[in-house]
């Protein structure tokens, strides 16, 4: 499938958002996906936004904090990066924007939702952290370390093993540990949840897309996607089997066809 598609080589930019010089990697052509990455940290254009990027303009900034991106005096929450991504949006003048956000980043994504969706047309949540099911028993990630955290965010360890094997640069070690102490600032307190979330998410009144891996090991798919279905009031769900954390990564494909099938049905 992948070599019938055309590559799309993003281009880099900084951005500067509320004093933010911002680290953006942007490709493709068509209405606008802003993707929001999670805890480990963006900056990399991935296969499936190649994929994305012959139908949509993929914009990829890192946030606050993260990799190459600054980290502003005023970063010290998830409601300020919210804000953030509200402001991107709109010094970027974006319309109709498909909002996709991967675990830290769905639980950013769906902040920003919570207190505006004019700019947006649809909203993906792919494993999202941000809200906390008593009673279910979740990993802390922060007791992880660096090869355990790889090993828990794929179900087929033969992926794990590529991504362990590969060479490693000082430049991207420090953002690795920049990336940590970002994710850290966001997660710390309460772990991984925003307790006041829940009760405000009745407000997003656009499509969402809920994609979880179904052998997730960091966040449970099960109750968690069934307690972000029931609170969002238009939410799909859709579990992949075979598939741990990143189900972008280890199920292309089928994520791909589950994203452009509920990107259609926005645009009806």
């Amino acid at each position: 499938m992948s070599a019938t598609i055309a590559p799309v080589t993003p281009r880099e930019e900084y951005l500067t958002v509320d004093g933010c010089r911002t680290y953006t990697l942007r490709g493709g052509e068509g209405p606008p996906l802003l993707y929001i990455h999670g805890a480990g940290g963006g900056g990399v254009w991935q296969p499936w936004m190649n994929r994305l990027a012959q139908r949509h303009e993929i914009i990829c900034p890192e946030m606050p904090g993260f990799g190459r991106s600054d980290t502003p005096d005023w970063f010290e929450n998830i409601h300020d990066v919210a804000y953030f991504v509200l402001d991107l949006m709109a010094k970027l003048d974006l319309r109709g924007t498909q909002v996709v956000g991967s675990s830290l980043g769905g639980w950013i994504a769906a902040e920003a939702a919570v207190r505006d969706t004019a700019r947006m047309a649809g909203l993906t949540l792919l494993g999202p952290s941000g809200l906390h099911v008593r009673g279910v028993p979740k990993p802390d990630i922060f007791l992880w370390t660096p090869e355990e955290m790889t090993r828990a965010m794929f179900h087929d360890q033969r992926l794990a093993e590529a991504v362990l094997g590969a060479p490693v640069s000082d430049e991207m070690l420090d953002r690795q540990l920049k990336n940590r102490f970002a994710a850290a600032r966001l997660m710390w307190a309460p772990r991984g949840y925003d307790p006041h979330l829940e009760k405000w998410l009745h407000r997003i009144a656009i499509p969402a897309l809920i994609v979880w891996g179904a052998q997730d090991q960091v966040l449970p798919a099960g109750p968690y996607a069934e307690r972000w279905a029931s609170l969002l009031p238009r939410a799909t769900v859709r579990i992949l089997d075979n598939c741990g954390h990143i189900p972008q990564v280890e199920q292309q494909d089928a994520f791909c066809a589950t994203l452009e099938s509920f990107i259609g049905s926005t645009q009806a």
